[in-house]
């Protein structure tokens, strides 16, 4: 878990990254669920709200996410976009449909309250671990 919080601790955003550099794309193969909820948390904190997009069976991991976020009251849906996207099949040689999903989500009034006290947790905790 350690090694997570630090991947996305080293994450930088620049404007030249991508046409919207609030959009994390999931993918339920590369990385792990709380590797996503860490970096939309930080996506959060520098531009206010995150985007998190998702193709077929990727859906269900950005749908856990954006739960995950709001249960933990530190998000609010702002707007949720569904459509199919053709991509190539490669076995195939021919475009196939696959579902696609937009989730946008806000901070809530209490987002930097409980990111500052999540923080805190955490330094104490690893004080108590070196003693």
């Amino acid at each position: 878990m350690e090694e997570i919080t630090e991947g996305v601790n080293n994450v930088h955003i620049t404007a030249a990254d991508a046409h919207k550099s609030n959009r994390i794309q999931v993918s339920n193969t590369k990385k792990p669920l709380f590797f996503y909820v860490n970096l939309a948390k930080r996506y959060m904190q520098q531009h206010d709200e995150v985007e998190l997009s998702a193709l077929g069976m990727a859906i269900a991991t950005v749908v856990t996410i954006a739960e995950i976020l709001k249960n933990n009251g530190l998000a609010i849906e702002k707007k949720i976009t569904t459509s199919t996207v053709d991509v190539k099949d490669e076995s195939r040689g021919r475009p196939i449909q696959k579902a696609k999903i937009e989730i946008l989500l806000g901070k809530t009034e209490k987002f930097e309250e409980l990111m500052a006290a999540a923080a805190e947790e955490r330094d104490v905790g690893n004080g108590e671990e070196q003693n």
